[in-house]
């Protein structure tokens, strides 16, 4: 008989990620292309990166790139940074069309990857903190929330984009003494090129200069160095993202529940004391929550969503086992 696979692909702002397993839960095959995202690359590279990384996927699991490889895939799941809103799933669509499967799908927001990847019971919430931030989250009867995943245009903050942000009205602050010296006014002013902060600020409101996420690690850094200014950032957005969680799980009526709360994105792995902050509103807005980091990559999710769709793993004991094996088997291969 005839081995099926399932696929995974999650499409990211930086990066695209294919990922084949077999039907028993086994990582075949893995490839990776450029940025995805189609609102900053447009919907034909978003067909691209999806195209690139399905195609070498395919011949890491030593599958024809063609038709004759993608007819083996039993299920695909999709998790795409951009997809934000039904209105945009026709679009998205298309182009996922385009990769010639004729399997069973499920297409989702990025963000709902973490959750599958990271979740035991697969129900719950996932916390994005990365370059931005975003919260996701899916009940144990299969509705889903989430916040708008638009930054600050909105008032979501938390992501290394919104910190940079802040650290610059920090270093305004500072200049126009609404608060005392910080060590920010030097840092971000020589990140940005500038030899002081009244050119780095006259240089923002000429519309010459924009806060950068790339500043965020140097953020971390003058707090750890006990700054402040830079302790107070840190402490505000480990506040406003358990906001952020805590909204979600209100929304599927999930603070009263022994809900798991995934914490992912490179931002919690490089700065411990956002957690504390997202624990400490939790702690009082959903007190029965577990919080856990993700120990897998987002595409061990997308891989969960096509088994899914598959119709593999359907009970809790059948997609614990699935999963496990999936998060070993990918790690070799990957290894590797």
């Amino acid at each position: 008989m005839e081995e099926r696979y399932v696929l995974g692909i999650d499409v990211g702002g930086s990066r695209t990620r294919a990922l084949l397993a077999d039907s028993g839960g086994e990582a075949r095959g893995y490839g990776e292309a450029g940025p995805g995202n189609h609102e900053t690359v447009g919907y034909e590279g978003l067909a691209d990166a999806m195209e690139s990384a399905l195609s070498r996927a395919l011949e890491s699991a030593g599958l024809a790139p063609g038709a004759e490889g993608r007819g083996v895939i039993a299920g695909a799941g999709f998790g795409i940074a951009g997809f934000d809103w039904e209105s945009e799933r026709g679009d998205t669509m298309a182009e996922v069309d385009r990769l010639g499967l004729s399997c069973p799908m499920d297409l989702r927001v990025d963000a709902a990857l973490g959750l599958a990847a990271g979740s035991e019971s697969g129900w719950g919430v996932n916390l994005v903190a990365g370059t931005s931030n975003n919260c996701y989250g899916l009940s144990p009867d299969g509705r889903e929330g989430r916040i708008a995943g638009a930054s600050s245009t909105v008032g979501e903050h938390g992501g290394a984009s919104e910190i940079a942000a802040r650290a610059l009205a920090v270093v305004n602050y500072a200049r126009i003494r609404r608060i005392g010296p910080t060590s920010l006014s030097d840092v971000i002013c020589a990140l940005a090129g500038f030899a002081d902060p009244e050119r780095l600020i006259e240089a923002v409101t000429l519309g010459a200069l924009e806060s950068d996420a790339a500043w965020a690690p140097a953020v971390f850094a003058a707090a750890r160095d006990g700054d402040g200014a830079a302790i107070g950032i840190i402490d505000w957005a480990g506040l406003e993202l358990g906001e952020s969680a805590a909204a979600v799980l209100r929304q599927l009526a999930l603070e009263r529940e022994e809900a798991e709360v995934i914490l992912s994105g490179s931002l919690f792995e490089y700065e411990p004391k956002l957690e504390a902050g997202v624990a400490s509103v939790l702690a009082l807005a959903a007190p029965r929550v577990r919080i856990r980091h993700l120990e897998a990559p987002p595409v061990v999710g997308a891989v969960m969503l096509g088994a899914r769709a598959a119709g593999l793993g359907p009970s809790l004991a059948a997609r614990g086992a699935l999963r496990a094996r999936l998060l070993s088997s990918t790690a070799r291969l990957l290894s590797t």
